[in-house]
């Protein structure tokens, strides 16, 4: 399994692989934020992992910008290839100005859906599905494709999955949201816990965590 230490570290790795030496910013509290440098230059960088293809900033609480993405040049991506047979970890290293269109879009997107979106909470954005108007959560997507790895790490073990015990998803009335195979990136078969379908759904349906309850019954 690959953790979410395991990505932070190859993301590390693979920018001083590539020459640049990585070093924490005194003040920063955000653990995320790192300064690379390379000769004299010096960039800051968010390092966002990923263990389903997916990545979330929050958009600020004065609904104006964007935390932590406003303030970086680059966003470092690692994330598995795959989150259901994942193979390898990629690296990915995305221009700041782009992403921050990308999550401007996304959240325009969404707001003229009628989406919920509460400020500072995750938007999220997968990075290996394509782009597209419809369904509007892929609207700002596939920033994986436009800007190809910068490594690649195999993965000993190939699955990715939740600690929390499983739990089947039932549609349970008007407040529940069913569970279902047009859900992106959830297979059919899978068994999910309660809070990761509840993120899932959240992800599918541009939405906050806090809105989606579930019911169960057998």
């Amino acid at each position: 399994m690959a953790t979410k230490q395991d990505l932070f570290q190859f993301a590390i790795d693979a920018l001083e692989r590539t020459g640049w030496r990585v070093e924490r910013i005194p003040g920063i509290g955000k653990s995320s934020v790192r300064r690379i440098v390379k000769g004299s230059e010096k960039k800051a960088v968010s390092i966002r992992t990923s263990q389903d293809t997916w990545i979330a900033f929050p958009r600020n609480r004065a609904d104006n910008g964007w935390g932590t993405l406003a303030d970086v040049d680059y966003v470092v991506a690692a994330s598995v290839d795959d989150r259901e047979n994942p193979q390898f970890a990629q690296v990915h290293m995305i221009d700041g100005e782009e992403m921050r269109g990308r999550f401007d879009r996304a959240y325009a997107a969404r707001k003229k859906a009628g989406h919920s979106l509460q400020q500072g909470r995750g938007i999220w954005l997968s990075l290996y599905r394509e782009e597209e108007e419809n369904p509007v959560n892929l609207v700002g997507a596939g920033a994986g494709f436009t800007n190809p790895p910068i490594a690649r790490v195999p993965l000993k073990n190939e699955r990715v999955d939740s600690s929390e015990p499983p739990a089947e998803i039932k549609s349970g009335g008007p407040s529940a949201v069913a569970l279902n195979s047009n859900m992106p990136h959830v297979a059919e078969d899978i068994r999910l816990s309660i809070p990761e379908a509840k993120r899932l759904l959240a992800i599918s349906f541009g939405v906050n965590e806090g809105d989606i309850k579930i019911t169960i019954s057998s």
